[in-house]
């Protein structure tokens, strides 16, 4: 098997179409599937997916759709035969508001979600795409070697003291299950920034305006974490802002965070003096 996230019942022969949005994420998911011999098509969202990983891809296996194009993306799966669709990659939070182009199927859907927000939208989303007889993966499929590990990933001792770990942990968690945001930046029992709509990166250049010497950043999931479609990432880009807002620890859920590229971001937190840590 060649992901631990797989159905037991998963057959490889029959075709995963990526769902694919923004960065990096999408890319490693594609070449992970052509190394498992699976095959592979592509939906790929217009102003979003990355041209590379268009281009990679035969036109015949592909299609470009708008954000929003629910019935197409529907109809392009039976065109496809896909036994397996998998979301991986981020579609800007402000598309969900703004610049939307709901077809006639996805307008249905909007006006029937008396809450809309990612999760509800994209929930929404699977379970339409689930009718069709289409099996939507675990969005860490084929990635298992990118996830946050347990322990200390950068190897070297962690240096925030363990009570203030707990504490960090236990603020995320708690912002989690009230559905604030998944993310927040902690120092010694004080809570300087908790993640809300604007994202990761908007948090941690607040948290920076603060005293940030023994400041903690820590990521974890929800209680109910809907794997399909909002798995957290930590890339280099994150990574940089940390090293911005002058950051110099972060915590991540292990087997829950994916590490975009984990070998690439481990040698840059090391190289910049970050420390990274898996928990449980």
């Amino acid at each position: 098997m060649p992901s631990a996230f797989l159905p037991p019942d998963f057959n490889p022969q029959r075709p995963v179409a990526l769902i694919a949005g923004q960065g990096l994420y999408p890319v490693l998911i594609a070449q992970a599937i052509r190394r498992a011999g699976i095959p592979l098509r592509l939906i790929a969202m217009e102003e979003e997916t990355r041209t590379d990983l268009i281009d990679s891809v035969p036109a015949a296996e592909r299609r470009l759709i708008k954000v929003g194009q629910l019935g197409k993306m529907l109809s392009t799966l039976k065109d496809f035969d896909a036994g397996y669709a998998l979301m991986a990659g981020q579609i800007s939070p402000r598309r969900l508001f703004k610049g939307l182009h709901p077809d006639l199927k996805a307008a249905r859907i909007l006006f029937s979600l008396k809450r809309r927000n990612a999760e509800t939208i994209f929930g929404a989303i699977a379970e339409e795409i689930e009718k069709l007889g289409v099996h939507l993966l675990d969005a860490r499929s084929f990635i298992d070697e990118h996830l946050a590990a347990p322990g200390c990933m950068t190897g070297r001792s962690f240096p925030i003291d363990a009570d203030y770990l707990a504490h960090g942990v236990q603020i995320a968690k708690e912002s989690a299950r009230l559905d604030i945001g998944q993310g927040c930046v902690v120092r010694k029992g004080t809570v300087l920034a908790v993640e809300a709509f604007e994202g990761t990166d908007a948090m941690l250049r607040r948290a920076g305006e603060f005293k940030t010497d023994e400041a903690l950043f820590v990521k974890t999931v929800k209680a109910r974490q809907d794997y399909r479609f909002d798995v957290p990432c930590f890339g280099l880009k994150t990574l940089e802002t940390m090293r911005e807002a002058n950051l110099k620890a972060a915590a991540l859920a292990a087997h829950r965070v994916i590490l975009i590229d984990k070998p690439a971001v481990i040698a840059q937190a090391k190289s910049w003096g970050i420390h990274l840590l898996g928990f449980e």
